[in-house]
């Protein structure tokens, strides 16, 4: 035990003098440091951070036998390039489509409305420049509207009156004519070597009978919805006719209006596609009305010559199919050559294919290329996918507006393409250099040409070889 108070001693002056060594050292760290901070030119203020600021222990370096270890990069550096691109437009093409999808909803949902407006649209576009005209004879703006609509909406009465008398007036012969073509085919049936017997076929038409009976239900309601269907045609009719007198006495003010909804940096680029957009509808609505004429009336004729009842209802409805392109073409030829086989002989109706075929060759090759000519120039394959898309998302009428609205936009986008371009050459730097003859635009016609070597002036405006606009709908 009386050992124990001098073991204690000496633990506490062993301590005592660790402590001592522990202070010498963060002295003299601390004096190292300000000495640092004084040789880097900071004078005395490096002691008085080592009076004030707390005292700070050096870190000393790794090893040099300890591996070396990267810094991990950013996340966005992470992912390559390309994956970046297509994670950027997949988004936007997301936004894209989901607008897209919100629109195509609010249009069926006022299908109708939409569907007379542009059926307005087309018939302004054929009759707006008959308005303009009377007018540059003198006639007031609304007398000449109220005689351009009042001629066009009865030329088009006349027609559909003119339709439906030829039906009601060769129904009965066609009737006639229809069951002994059905009678004249049993009996080739029966002579035929498909070895046909009487007995089935007396199955077949008991067969169409019984199924006749049994979707009586059906039958009804489709007839209740075929009223319906009437008065919705009806309601679209008016809409597309109060549309059209308007289109035709306000037009300009109409695209006036609706210009200042665009944003003012997108203005003028809309200013200058609008009237070149509404030549082309006006050139398309005209040209195909001409190729209508025009097969409508060589079908019609040979129709006449070879005998087939309704050849004058028949050739219409030719003229009405030609709005659709290529459906319209072919559904209302083939009834002409069903109409044939049924009425008289499979050799009238081949006759009768080969004059529809004739004058659809004729219209594609030399009709929709001289009178519609380049302004309404759409590729054939976007023409089928128009004219399929716009039947499945609105029917006939989708179908018959789909290939002006493709023509329509082609317009919008190449003009507004050459405007970016033009306003980017504007607002850019001169061309310089070596490739400056290359990037310089082409002076206008009558200018001094440049010297060689010397740098080329842009021109003040690009000369465009466009038609000047015709008065109508964005133009007075």
């Amino acid at each position: 035990m009386s050992k124990l108070p001098g073991w204690l001693g000496r633990v506490g002056a062993e301590l005592t003098e660790l402590g001592e060594r522990l202070g010498e050292r963060r002295a003299e760290a601390a004096g190292n440091e300000g000495a640092g901070d004084a040789g880097g030119g900071n004078g005395g203020g490096g002691s008085d951070g080592a009076k004030n600021g707390p005292v700070r222990e050096s870190v000393p370096p790794p090893p040099d036998y300890a591996p070396l270890v990267a810094a991990k990069p950013e996340p966005v550096a992470a992912i390559p390039w390309g994956v970046r691109v297509a994670a950027e437009a997949a988004w936007r093409l997301l936004v894209l489509a989901i607008l897209l999808w919100v629109l195509m909803k609010i249009i069926s949902a006022v299908q109708l409305v939409v569907m007379a407006f542009v059926g307005a649209l087309l018939v302004t576009a054929l009759l707006q420049p008959t308005v303009a005209r009377l007018k540059r004879w003198g006639l007031p703006r609304g007398v000449a509207t109220a005689l351009t609509a009042f001629a066009g909406f009865v030329v088009i009465g006349l027609v559909g009156w003119f339709v439906v008398w030829q039906v009601v007036d060769n129904i009965d012969v066609l009737s006639d004519r229809v069951t002994d073509g059905i009678d004249e085919l049993k009996r080739w049936l029966l002579n035929s070597p498909f070895h046909v017997t009487e007995q089935q076929i007396n199955d077949l038409a008991k067969s169409l009978s019984d199924a006749i009976g049994t979707n009586t239900e059906e039958i009804t309601s489709a007839g209740i919805q075929g009223v319906t269907v009437v008065v919705e045609l009806l309601t679209g009719i008016l809409l597309a006719v109060f549309s059209t007198l308007f289109l035709l006495y306000d037009g300009r003010r109409i695209w006036e209006w609706s210009l200042k909804l665009a944003p003012a940096a997108a203005r003028p680029g809309l200013a200058g596609a609008g009237p070149r957009a509404w030549r082309t509808l006006t050139a398309y609505v005209r040209g195909t009305l001409i190729v209508a004429l025009i097969d409508a009336g060589f079908i019609g004729l040979g129709l006449y010559f070879l005998d087939v009842p309704l050849a004058v209802p028949l050739a219409v409805f030719i003229f009405l199919g030609a709005f659709i392109p290529l459906v319209g073409a072919v559904i209302s030829g083939a009834l002409a050559v069903v109409v044939a086989l049924v009425t008289q002989d499979v050799f009238t109706a081949l006759m009768v294919l080969i004059v529809v075929l004739a004058v659809q060759q004729i219209e594609g090759h030399i009709l929709q290329p001289f009178i519609l000519g380049r302004a309404v120039r759409v590729h054939p394959l976007a023409v089928v996918l128009a004219v399929a898309t716009g039947g499945l998302v609105a029917g006939i009428g989708g179908a018959v507006v789909a290939v002006p609205l493709v023509a329509v936009t082609n317009t919008v986008v190449g003009y507004l393409r050459a405007h970016s371009q033009e306003q980017s050459l504007r607002g850019g730097p001169g061309p310089h250099g070596a490739t400056a003859h290359d990037i310089a635009p082409t002076p206008a016609p009558g200018a001094t040409p440049a010297t060689p070597g010397a740098t080329p002036t842009p021109s003040a405006a690009p000369v465009s070889d466009a038609p000047p606009a015709e008065p109508g709908n964005g133009q007075e």
